[in-house]
């Protein structure tokens, strides 16, 4: 996954503030929510972070874990309501037209609003399309340096992702 919080050095940044104070989904991001949680460990008053994720090891989470699989976008426990969340952060597994498409429909299902989306640059076009997201200034850097051009993209307005 990126390190989408290199730039967040500091608690008090307004963008990790607003992030810190919400309810958040990841989405196939484990290590956005490892690190949400090491950041709310140091504010009180946090936001919740859920962690949906194919990888069953991380059902060591708890309560805020969620067996997620894209191929299926829509099974989810009865108890995850529609738009039960502030901000959904997503890296979806595969970059490809069929991958993405089915992720969008479990942004969009699990959001009040905002979509932050971190994904190959060659999925731009069809972000937009799907979610109506646009390419932010922010470059990401990916802990195995792959080969591909990695993106962020947001359906909000962000001093930290525009």
């Amino acid at each position: 996954m990126f390190n989408v919080w290199r730039s967040c050095r500091h608690l008090d940044h307004p963008s990790v503030v607003f992030i810190l104070a919400c309810r958040i989904a990841c989405v196939s991001a484990p290590s956005v929510y490892q690190k949400l949680k090491q950041l709310a460990s140091q504010k009180e008053n946090c936001s919740s972070a859920v962690l949906f994720e194919f990888d069953r090891r991380f059902s060591a989470y708890g309560d805020e874990f969620v067996f997620y699989d894209y191929s299926n976008p829509l099974c989810l426990p009865e108890e995850v309501l529609p738009q039960s969340f502030d901000i959904v952060i997503a890296d979806p597994p595969y970059l490809s037209e069929e991958c993405l498409s089915k992720v969008a429909l479990t942004l969009k299902y699990l959001t009040k609003s905002k979509i932050l989306l971190c994904t190959g640059a060659i999925m731009e076009e069809l972000a937009g399309k799907l979610m109506g997201l646009k390419m932010c200034t922010y470059l990401p850097k990916h802990t195995h340096n792959l080969a591909n051009e990695f993106r962020c993209y947001v359906n909000y307005e962000s001093r930290l992702f525009s």
